[in-house]
C-alpha cells in the first residue's frame, strides 16, 4: 500500500465481474485533514468533552477503509467493521449505502467483516458511537461507487457524466437510456480514477435515511433462519462444555476423577485451562453430563471472603467525604446503593475454534476482535496473521461481548485437544462466571437557597470496570486531545468524566469517581456509568423540587441549559398528561438524560398498590439523537433501555454471597417479564437537526429515574437502595 503514495486518498479496485471500492486516508494526510475541519476533534473545555468523540478522532486514521462490492447481479455488498448484536446496526448502515446508491433496501447486503488489524482502533462496537463514526465514512465510500458506475456509464454512451443520474439501481441517460448497477459493474472497476465528483447526497435530499425501516433481519430471527455462532456448520468441531470454580477466579488443583470421566459415553476429550476444565464430547448433552461428574479440588477464587454486605461496606468506605460543608446551608443529602447486574444477553457466551499447528480460526460474537485476535495468537503460540477471526452476528451483548472469553477459550481446548470444537457457556456459567456491571455506592449533596441550586456534589464509588478489550486503549491514544484533568485520567475516569453530565444548571457541579480494585468479572453494562449516576441524579432533582415547593418537571424545565433539552422534555410531559389524576397507590415519575450528543425524556405511571409488586403500567419516551438514521431503530432501542431499567430499578440484579453471584438462570435473574412491561409505551423521535448523536444507552439513565421517582410517589418513600425488591425467593444451584 505504501508504494501507492502516503499522501493520497487511495481508491482500491478489483476488475472482476464486481466493483470494489475501498477507500484509505494514509496517517500522515491527517493532520491537514484535521486542519481543514474533515476529522472531528473534541472540544477543549472538559465539560462539553464527549466519549464519542474522543474514540472517532481515535478511529479516524482508519475510518476510510472500508468495503463496498456492486455485484453483477446488481446486489451491493457492505463489508461492516462493526458488531451486530441485535441493536439494527446492519439496518441502519444498510439504509445509508441505498441512499446514496438510490437502490432498493432489500438490495444491499451487510457482511460484518473479519477482525482486520489494520483498522487499529476502528473495529471495536460499543459506547453509542457506531452510527456516529461510521455516518461520513459509509456515505462517502457509496459515494465513490456511484461515482465509478456514472463514469464507466459515460464512457459507454460518449456522454458527460454530469448529465446522467441514479435511481432505483439505474444509470439513466438525459435521452432516456438506462444500464443497471450490475452490467456497469466490470467497466467501473477498470477505471483508476474519476472526474465525477465523489460527494455524498446532502441530507435534504435523503428519501430512504430517516425514515422507518424494517430490519433487514427481522425475518431471518423470526424464522429461526439467522445463524449465531453455535448454527455454523463447521466440519470436525465437536461440542465442548467447561466445569468452572465455585468461586470467581477459583483455580484446579486437581482432578480426582478424569480417567473415570474420560470413559463416559460419548467423552472425547477432558482438558484442564485457566478458567476450568473443559470437556469435548460427542454431543453437548454428554460434554455437560460429563463436566458435572468431574470430581475436582479447587484452588482459591479472589473474592471468596465476600458478600455484599461486605462489598456495601468497602464501595461506602471508599467514597470521599463530600466537600461542601453539610452545615449553615439549606441542603438535599442522599445515599444509593445499585447491586451487580448480569447482562443476560438471549445467547450465552459461545465460540468456534479450528486451531492447527500452522494456523487457526475462530468463529464468535465479537465486539473488539482486533484484540480478541491478538489475544488468541499469544494463547495459541500463533503469528496474528495466522488467525482469522470471523465476526458472528449475536443475540444480545449489552457491553457483554466486548469480552471474548468463549473464543479465547475455545482456542485453548482446541489446540490442546488437536480438534475443532464449539463450546457453549451454559446459562449458569453466564450469570455466575460472565461479565457484569459493577456494584456501586452514591452521595450526593446539593445546597440551595433563594429558589437557586447552589451546589451539586456526587460522590460514586464503584467496583472496578474492566476496561481490557481495546477502549482503554482508544482512549490513551487520545491523551493529548483531552482538556488538563482530563488526559492525565485513567481509563475509567476518562470514561466517567465524558460521559457523565449534568444537564442542569446547578450551580458548582462535581461528580468524582472512585474505583475499588476487586478482582472481579466487570464490565460496561449498558449506559456503564450513567444508569446509576444519572439514576441517582434524577432521583435527587425531584427531592430538590419538593424541597422548594416546585412541580418535578417546572423545576427541571427552570435549570435545563438548553432549548433542545427543554422541547424534549416538554413533548414527553404534553404527550404523557403529566400531572393527571391517579388512583391512590399509583403515581408518574419523570427523568431526564444527555449523552453521546443525544438526550431523550422519560415519563412512566407505576402501579405500587402493592409495593411488594410494583409495576410500571405506561411510559412516553422523546429523544432528540441529531439525526436518525432508523426512527424504527432508535424506537426498538428506547424500548429496550427503558426495560433494562425497570428491570433493574424494580427486581433485576446478583448477589453476591461468598464470591459468587448467587442467580443461575433467568428464573433467579428477575429481568423484567412482558407482565411487568407496559402495554401502553408512546416513543416520539424529534425531527433531525444536526449530525447523528449515540442511541443504544441513551435511554436507560432517564428511565431509571423516572420509575424511581414514580415509585417514591406511589409509596410516599424514599427508596435508596435499587433493585427496590431485591429478595432471595429462590433456590440457588449448587456451586459445584
Amino acid at each position: 500500500m505504501t508504494s501507492l503514495g502516503r499522501r493520497r486518498l487511495l481508491t482500491y479496485l478489483v476488475a472482476a465481474p464486481t466493483l470494489a471500492v475501498a477507500t484509505k486516508i494514509s496517517l500522515d494526510a491527517l493532520a491537514p485533514a484535521i486542519a481543514e475541519g474533515a476529522v472531528p476533534t473534541p472540544p477543549a473545555p472538559a465539560d462539553l468533552v464527549d466519549l464519542g468523540d474522543l474514540l472517532i478522532l481515535a478511529g479516524a486514521p482508519t475510518a476510510e477503509m472500508l468495503v463496498l462490492r456492486v455485484q453483477e447481479d446488481g446486489v451491493i455488498e457492505f463489508r461492516l467493521p462493526r458488531e451486530e448484536v441485535g441493536q439494527g446496526l446492519t439496518t441502519a448502515v444498510a439504509m445509508l449505502v441505498a441512499e446514496e446508491l438510490d437502490v432498493p433496501l432489500p438490495r444491499v447486503r451487510v457482511r460484518l467483516d473479519d477482525a482486520r488489524p489494520e483498522l487499529v482502533f476502528n473495529q471495536l462496537t460499543g459506547s453509542s458511537n457506531s452510527i456516529r463514526s461510521l455516518y461520513d465514512p459509509v456515505r462517502r465510500t457509496a459515494a465513490a461507487a456511484r461515482a465509478r458506475l456514472l463514469a464507466a456509464a459515460a464512457e459507454r454512451w460518449g456522454v458527460i457524466a454530469g448529465s446522467l443520474i441514479v435511481r432505483e439501481g439505474l444509470v439513466i441517460a438525459p435521452d432516456g437510456r438506462t444500464a443497471s448497477y450490475g452490467s456497469l459493474a466490470a467497466a467501473a472497476a477498470s477505471f483508476s480514477r474519476t472526474t465525477v465528483p465523489i460527494a455524498p447526497k446532502k441530507e435534504s435530499e435523503h428519501t430512504l435515511v430517516g425514515t422507518p425501516a424494517t430490519r433487514i433481519d427481522a425475518r431471518a430471527m423470526v424464522t429461526g433462519r439467522q445463524e449465531y455462532t453455535l448454527d455454523l456448520d463447521v466440519p470436525g468441531a465437536k461440542p465442548c462444555m467447561v466445569r468452572r470454580p465455585p468461586t470467581i477466579n477459583g483455580t484446579v488443583k486437581l482432578v480426582n476423577n478424569e480417567s473415570a470421566v474420560r470413559a463416559m459415553p460419548g467423552v472425547l476429550d477432558v482438558v484442564i485451562i485457566g478458567s476450568g476444565i473443559a470437556v469435548v464430547a460427542e454431543t453437548f448433552g454428554q460434554a455437560r453430563d460429563a463436566k458435572e461428574a468431574l470430581d475436582v479440588t479447587w484452588g482459591a477464587g479472589t473474592v471468596d471472603a465476600l458478600s455484599d454486605a461486605d462489598i456495601k461496606a468497602k464501595l461506602k468506605a471508599a467514597n470521599a467525604p463530600l466537600a461542601v460543608p453539610g452545615v449553615l446551608v439549606k441542603r438535599v443529602d442522599a445515599e444509593f446503593d445499585f447491586a451487580f447486574a448480569s447482562h443476560a444477553p438471549l445467547e450465552t457466551n459461545s465460540a468456534v475454534a479450528d486451531v492447527r499447528p500452522d494456523r487457526a480460526e475462530i468463529w464468535s460474537g465479537l465486539k473488539s476482535p482486533i484484540v480478541a485476535q491478538a489475544a488468541i495468537a499469544k494463547a495459541v503460540g500463533l503469528p496474528v496473521d495466522k488467525v482469522t477471526v470471523h465476526v458472528v452476528q449475536s443475540g444480545g451483548s449489552f457491553g457483554r461481548r466486548l469480552f471474548f472469553d468463549a473464543a479465547l477459550e475455545a482456542a485453548v481446548v482446541s489446540k490442546k485437544s488437536g480438534r475443532p470444537v464449539r463450546l457453549m457457556w451454559s446459562r449458569i456459567d453466564d450469570m455466575r462466571h460472565g461479565r457484569m456491571r459493577p456494584a456501586t455506592h452514591h452521595k450526593i449533596r446539593a445546597t440551595y437557597a433563594l429558589g437557586q441550586v447552589l451546589t451539586f456534589e456526587h460522590r460514586v464509588a464503584a467496583v472496578e470496570t474492566d476496561f481490557r478489550h481495546g477502549l482503554g486503549d482508544m482512549l490513551t491514544a487520545t491523551a493529548a486531545s483531552l482538556p488538563t484533568g482530563v488526559g492525565n485520567a485513567s481509563f475509567a475516569q476518562t470514561l466517567f468524566l465524558t460521559t457523565v453530565k449534568s444537564p442542569y444548571n446547578f450551580g458548582l457541579t462535581t461528580q468524582v469517581l472512585t474505583e475499588v480494585p476487586l478482582k472481579m468479572h466487570t464490565g460496561s453494562w449498558r449506559s456503564v456509568y450513567s444508569g446509576n449516576t444519572r439514576g441517582a441524579e434524577e432521583i435527587v432533582v425531584d427531592e430538590l423540587a419538593a424541597q422548594l415547593g416546585k412541580d418535578p418537571v417546572a423545576f427541571r424545565r427552570a435549570f435545563l441549559k438548553t432549548a433542545r433539552q427543554r422541547e424534549v422534555l416538554d413533548k414527553v410531559t404534553h404527550e404523557g398528561n403529566w400531572g393527571r389524576s391517579l388512583p391512590e397507590g399509583w403515581a408518574q415519575g419523570v427523568g431526564f438524560h444527555e449523552e453521546y450528543k443525544s438526550c431523550t425524556a422519560c415519563l412512566v405511571e407505576i402501579d405500587a398498590r402493592d409495593p411488594k409488586k410494583p409495576r410500571v403500567t405506561r411510559a412516553v419516551i422523546a429523544a432528540d439523537v441529531g439525526r436518525p438514521i432508523n426512527p424504527s431503530g432508535l424506537e426498538a432501542q428506547l424500548l429496550g433501555g427503558l426495560t433494562d431499567a425497570i428491570s433493574t430499578t424494580l427486581r433485576a440484579g446478583l448477589h453476591i454471597d461468598k464470591g459468587l453471584p448467587m442467580e443461575g438462570s433467568y428464573s433467579q435473574f428477575h429481568y423484567a417479564r412482558q407482565k411487568d412491561s407496559p402495554k401502553d409505551v408512546k416513543i416520539f423521535v424529534m425531527p433531525a437537526s444536526d449530525e447523528p448523536g449515540g442511541a443504544g444507552e441513551l435511554g436507560v439513565p432517564a428511565a431509571v429515574g423516572a420509575i424511581a421517582n414514580a415509585y417514591a410517589r406511589a409509596t410516599g418513600t424514599k427508596p435508596r437502595s435499587f433493585p427496590v425488591n431485591f429478595d432471595i425467593d429462590f433456590d440457588p444451584f449448587p456451586r459445584t
